[in-house]
């Protein structure tokens, strides 16, 4: 049965304050702080549905972020009350689709979305941790419960591929070995600790004075324990701002590659 409490028009929510460790120094939510509590958020909402991490180990499977768009429209602070939200939408391709909305706390007129502190969509895969390969989705659907989908959308369009513009002159800023602190509970790094890399790869003076409006990161290889991830730099200014893609690579193949737009 699901809780009545943690589900409101099929969206799973959970009421939080925003702690000091997810913060900048300009006490703004971080890139990856938000995706912390979103990969955390798709858990216990798949959980409760039946999908979640314990029911796929049965199958030896597990789900993976594979791609991840974020929009910060009013970015939340150290010491405010926030309510997320999360829903899946069900498959496109290969891809099961889930997104998400941190709205003021308790809000709930979604047709309103100019509340929206921040949107987000993201596209999963299902894999097979014993052969690391791809669990084609329509084995995976089963699972799923298809009236438990919500259909709205917190961003129009399923985030695309990011990829180093071809004329780009990306700089190689410095290199990641992945260590303990980056692992997850898959054995690989977490998808959160690709977007610490690539801020970090951003000159502070501009990381610190600026608010983050958009990311896109597309995870494209998992690295393990032990591995040096090559970071390379692209800037890209506009008459919309200031973006920078950060690639990561292993052995000249393409771990992740994102993009931040300030």
């Amino acid at each position: 049965m699901i809780d009545s409490k943690s589900y409101v028009e099929n969206r799973y929510r959970r009421d939080l304050e925003i702690p000091c460790y997810y913060t900048d120094a300009s006490t703004n939510l971080k890139a990856a702080a938000f995706m912390d509590l979103a990969q955390e958020m798709a858990h216990h909402a798949a959980n409760a549905l039946g999908f979640g991490y314990d029911d796929l180990q049965v199958h030896h499977t597990a789900w993976v972020l594979s791609r991840m768009n974020f929009k910060f429209i009013n970015p939340p602070k150290w010491r405010d009350n926030v309510t997320l939200y999360t829903w899946h939408k069900g498959v496109e391709g290969l891809f099961f689709l889930r997104d998400f909305e941190l709205r003021p706390s308790g809000d709930t007129d979604f047709a309103d979305k100019s509340k929206v502190l921040v949107s987000c969509t993201t596209s999963w895969i299902v894999m097979d941790m014993q052969t690391r390969r791809l669990v084609r989705s329509e084995d995976a659907l089963n699972m799923i419960p298809y009236e438990t989908q919500c259909n709205d959308n917190a961003i129009e369009t399923p985030c695309g591929k990011v990829v180093m513009p071809k004329d780009a002159e990306p700089e190689h800023i410095m290199d990641h070995t992945v260590t303990y602190s980056d692992m997850d509970v898959n054995g690989h790094t977490n998808n959160a600790r690709y977007i610490v890399m690539a801020m970090d790869c951003v000159p502070y003076e501009e990381s610190s004075t600026r608010i983050v409006k958009e990311v896109s990161i597309v995870f494209n290889k998992e690295t393990k324990a032990g591995e040096t991830i090559q970071l390379f730099r692209h800037r890209a200014d506009s008459e919309e701002g200031l973006s920078y893609i950060v690639e990561g690579k292993v052995d000249g193949r393409s771990c992740f590659c994102a993009r931040i737009d300030f």
